[in-house]
């Protein structure tokens, strides 16, 4: 993947723990299967029970 751009790729919490964005996401192309925040691919490739939950907790914040 070619450089990361703050703000576009990735922000920093107020944690300071880096999160990757969703058009990080989709510009990798699939779901890596470690249940980030901004998945575009419905968390297709993270194991149960963990997908349900973050699939329903994803749901709870619409």
């Amino acid at each position: 993947m070619k450089d990361l751009t703050e703000g576009v790729h990735y922000y920093i919490n107020d944690e300071g723990y880096i999160v990757l964005t969703e058009q990080y996401h989709l510009e990798k192309g699939y779901c890596c299967g470690n249940g980030c925040k901004h998945c575009p691919y419905e968390y297709e490739n993270v194991p149960e029970p963990k997908r349900s939950l973050l699939l329903q907790e994803k749901q709870n914040n619409k």
